[in-house]
C-alpha cells in the first residue's frame, strides 16, 4: 500500500476526500474502478456524521456518494480500505450494510437505490490470481434483487503493472494506491491530474496533521 496511507488509511482518506471539493476525484476513481460513466455525483454526509458514534472496528468508510450514471441509473457508492487479513468478510458485509441503510437518513421522499461498495485490500485474500473481483450476494428472498448487492474487491498486492506507458485509468489508480516507485508515481501523476491533486492533498494533510 502507498506509504502515505499506512497510518489508519480510512481515516486519512476520509479526512482528505470526504468533501464536495473532491467530487471530481471521486468521480474519476469510481468510473475507473467499476467501469461506468457518471453524469452526476453527490456526497452523502452520513458517513462523517455517524462515524464518531461507531466503534473503531466498525468505522471503515472513506466516502459515501450517490451517483447518477449516463443511463440515468441511481447508485449508492461506498469506498473503504481494509487493513490486515482478519474478519475481511465481516468488514465488507458490515460496511455494505452501513452504506445501504444510510439511505434511510436522507429523506422520506428519497427512493432506495442500488448499492455498490469498493473494497481496497492491503493483502491477498482470494485464491484467484486476479487482483480485481466482483462479489454478488445470492438470496432466496423473491423481493431482493440479486444485482443490487454488489461488492468490488481490489487486492492491491496482486496487482502487477505490465506497461507503464500504456496504463488504463484503473491501472493508474491501483498503481498509485498500491505505491509504486517514485519514478512510476510521478509519471502517473503527470498523466492523471486527479491523482496528482489527491496526492498533493494527502501531502498537505500530513504536513498539517494534528492529534484529535
Amino acid at each position: 500500500m502507498n506509504k502515505k496511507f499506512i497510518a489508519n488509511s480510512n481515516y486519512v482518506f476520509r479526512k482528505v476526500l470526504n468533501s464536495i471539493n473532491c467530487l471530481d476525484i471521486l468521480k474519476d476513481f469510481i468510473e475507473a474502478i467499476i467501469n461506468i460513466k457518471i453524469k452526476e455525483i453527490h456526497l452523502n454526509p452520513y458517513l462523517s456524521e455517524r462515524s464518531k458514534y461507531l466503534p473503531r472496528e466498525e468505522n471503515f468508510g472513506i466516502a459515501d456518494v450517490r451517483i447518477i450514471t449516463n443511463k440515468n441509473e441511481e447508485i449508492n457508492i461506498g469506498i473503504q480500505f481494509i487493513d490486515g487479513i482478519y474478519y475481511i468478510q465481516t468488514k465488507m458485509l458490515l460496511y455494505y450494510s452501513q452504506i445501504h441503510l444510510n439511505q434511510l437518513y436522507h429523506s422520506k421522499n428519497r427512493e432506495f437505490a442500488k448499492t455498490v461498495t469498493i473494497n481496497l485490500l492491503d493483502c491477498s485474500y482470494f485464491s484467484s490470481p486476479e487482483y480485481s473481483n466482483v462479489i454478488k450476494i445470492q438470496s432466496n428472498e423473491e423481493n431482493i434483487k440479486l444485482e443490487e448487492l454488489v461488492m468490488h474487491v481490489i487486492e492491491l498486492p496482486k496487482f502487477q503493472m505490465r506497461n507503464i506507458n500504456n496504463m488504463s485509468k484503473k491501472e493508474e489508480w491501483i498503481s498509485y494506491l498500491k505505491g509504486e516507485d517514485e519514478e512510476t508515481l510521478e509519471k502517473i501523476k503527470t498523466k492523471n491530474k486527479n491523482i496528482e491533486l489527491l496526492d498533493s492533498m494527502v501531502e498537505k494533510y500530513w504536513r498539517e496533521e494534528k492529534m484529535e
